[in-house]
């Protein structure tokens, strides 16, 4: 996989990373460690003009969730994790996140991981 994510940049309250095969926009909260970040919102979007989002969690952020879950009787007291455009890594952090879209991408599973977006 090709590691050619280049530093990213603020627009706004989106935070842009470019690389050859897509541009990511993340939605983090204000004053969020980047490399923190282990629940996040991302529009991705392909040389073709195609976009797709996700929502990235963390699998401790999910664990999180879902023992807050059990004790306040959300999602039958925390037996499940749903979301429509959910992706959960391993890692938290950015650039780990890009990574992981860099290979979904690479690989051609982003079509059936993330949510296309109507133009």
């Amino acid at each position: 996989m090709s590691d050619s994510t280049q530093p990213g940049g603020w627009d706004g309250p989106w935070y842009h990373i470019r690389t050859e095969q897509f541009e990511a926009a993340f939605l983090p909260d204000a004053d969020e460690d980047l490399e923190s970040v282990d629940d996040i919102d991302v529009e991705v979007r392909l040389p073709d003009g195609s976009r797709w989002s996700a929502t990235v969690c963390t699998v401790a952020r999910v664990e999180v969730l879902m023992k807050r879950w059990a004790k306040s009787g959300e999602a039958l007291e925390g037996r499940y994790y749903w979301c429509s455009d959910g992706l959960i890594v391993r890692d938290a952090g950015i650039s780990n996140m890009a990574h992981v879209l860099a290979g979904l991408i690479e690989n051609g599973e982003y079509r059936q991981i993330l949510q296309r977006l109507e133009d």
